[in-house]
């Protein structure tokens, strides 16, 4: 039939039009996949439910790229200031916040009731208390910082060591050089995934890298790589914390 038609009228010609609008659909519908679950987070806000989906993986060298710009922008963070203060929102709703002192004093408040923390250190990696001055040792080397780090972890806690490099960008008061030592070895973990640009449950705009919990949950970072900032955290589980404030500063709690 196809060759009947041909000899008819001869091979047919290309709409320029038809094309443009075939080109159309096919870009339309790939921007509507990547950009289905960068909504999941911003309905989550407007309806108080904390929804968790996994986007597509990118290649790795680009976000290997990502996390060394980063690096360096961590390095240049300022550490100035009297109190470590991390103000947080939890599963969307829940909101606390932690100041320490470089002496080790800290307060925490939830939803603005503000208490002193005694009896144990505000910070632990893989539930390990830490001290302030086990923070402020660790080295600004990659490859030293990963090795110190894997022997802190407790036995057992195999496939814990991206999780606890991650902690150390936001978590807990780690100096300039520690961030960006943090920063570079997660870039050269296997097990980190770069999920590609995406957009937290507040709107902002960063880049998402995704790595495995030894509870065979995946946990989501959203990071900033110009400001070097962690925006938020997701589990596979919906569980989420979006960092409002992580920095030094010398306005204590009140």
């Amino acid at each position: 039939m196809d060759e009947l038609i041909r000899e008819l009228y001869g091979e047919p010609r290309p709409d320029p039009r038809a094309q443009h609008r075939v080109w159309r659909r096919v870009t339309t519908r790939r921007r509507r996949r990547r950009l289905t679950w960068l909504a999941i987070p911003v309905a989550a806000a407007l309806t108080g439910i904390v929804l968790y989906a996994t986007p597509p993986e990118q290649p790795m060298e680009a976000g290997r790229t990502i996390l060394l710009t980063a690096a360096t922008s961590a390095a240049s963070t300022a550490s100035e200031g009297t109190y470590w203060h991390v103000r947080k929102l939890h599963d969307g709703g829940r909101e606390t916040e932690l100041w320490v002192t470089r002496q080790g004093r800290a307060w925490t408040a939830e939803q603005g009731r503000v208490s002193r923390v005694s009896g144990r250190s505000p910070f632990s990696m893989a539930g390990r208390d830490l001290t302030y001055e086990q923070i402020q040792a660790l080295p600004s080397d990659a490859a030293a910082l990963r090795e110190r780090v894997a022997a802190m972890l407790p036995p057992g806690s195999d496939g814990l060591l991206a999780d606890a490099l991650g902690g150390l960008l936001w978590t807990k008061p780690s100096a300039p050089g520690v961030r960006a030592a943090a920063y570079r070895a997660l870039a050269d973990l296997p097990e980190v995934r770069y999920l590609g640009a995406a957009t937290d449950a507040r709107g902002r705009a960063g880049e998402a890298f995704a790595f495995g919990l030894p509870t065979g949950v995946e946990r989501t970072l959203i990071i900033d790589p110009a400001s070097s900032q962690v925006l938020s955290s997701v589990d596979g589980t919906g569980s989420s914390e979006i960092v409002l404030t992580a920095g030094w500063t010398d306005q204590g709690p009140a």
